[in-house]
């Protein structure tokens, strides 16, 4: 099995809803500024084949599906479907995938399910040969928005996704189409049912798989909320979600599970670490998979 990093579409959002309650003269540090308060975002996608015999893709980012008016506001950079430019430099096109993993259904992680705009038409699936595969507390919150973050979900993609005859609704932490090769496992401090997929690693240590990659999505968006305590605005319940984190982190450093950001502009893949104090880390920081055997 190899594996690539897909980009997709880039974002600029606001420093602060991105850095929750952290102060500005610390996260401009991390991750600098432009003269409107905003940062830059990744839309990451990982590709990995062969993965239970199958293309698998996880995640889509934002993609074009927006009109220019609403582009222009979620301050995405580019007006043409990065993703499919991406997967084509790397050998594939949306018709090669087999399965998309999706962690939720907010609009920067699926919005790329769909084909770029255009006046005056219905937003059209793409991946016609693909199983979804969405987690069954998360399908439910889609289909049933809160006032909250009812502007995250695409209102045409539930239903476009249970007409395609090719969505798996999982529960628990295995699904029926990628069997024991990824393990899922659940948040809920961003949005209820986050659904975090490892591909489970080669190696067997006490019975546990170690060595794998975790697809992070939004609990751990890049390197700089590697940190704990540091959440986003956009989180549903910041507490929550840090008793979440520091438990997901503990066994992702435990087996040496490596991690993957989606939205971290500049780093793909990590591996964990910790300090003398306890605090997590970051090495063997790679900005980019292309082919890149597991293990």
């Amino acid at each position: 099995m190899k594996l690539w990093s897909i980009d997709g579409n880039s974002q600029k959002l606001d420093g602060g809803a991105m850095f929750g309650n952290a102060p500005r003269a610390m996260w401009a540090k991390w991750l600098a500024p432009d003269e409107h308060n905003r940062i830059p975002l990744a839309c990451r996608a990982l590709l990995a084949s062969p993965l239970a015999g199958k293309t698998v893709l996880f995640e889509t980012g934002i993609g074009a599906f927006f009109e220019p008016k609403l582009r222009e506001r979620y301050g995405v950079q580019e007006d043409r479907h990065v993703l499919l430019d991406s997967l084509r430099a790397a050998g594939f096109g949306h018709e090669d995938i087999d399965v998309v993993v999706l962690s939720h259904l907010h609009f920067d992680h699926a919005g790329g399910l769909l084909a770029p705009w255009a006046e005056g038409r219905a937003p059209e699936l793409l991946f016609p040969n693909a199983t979804f595969l969405v987690g069954a507390e998360q399908w439910q919150r889609a289909r049933r928005p809160h006032p909250r973050d009812r502007a995250s979900y695409i209102p045409e993609l539930p239903q476009l996704l249970e007409d395609s005859g090719r969505l798996e609704i999982v529960e628990g932490d295995r699904s029926r189409t990628l069997g024991d090769a990824v393990r899922f496992e659940y948040s809920d401090g961003h949005t209820p049912g986050l659904m975090l997929a490892e591909i489970v690693g080669p190696e067997r240590v006490d019975g546990q798989a170690h060595g794998g990659v975790v697809f992070c999505a939004d609990l751990v968006p890049g390197k700089p909320w590697v940190h704990v305590p540091i959440t986003m605005g956009y989180d549903r319940n910041a507490e929550l979600l840090i008793d979440e984190k520091r438990a997901f982190l503990e066994d992702k450093l435990a087996r040496n599970v490596h991690l993957f950001f989606t939205h971290d502009p500049e780093v793909a893949l990590v591996q964990l670490v910790r300090d003398e104090r306890g605090r997590f880390g970051t090495t063997h920081e790679t900005a980019g998979l292309q082919a890149r055997v597991l293990g």
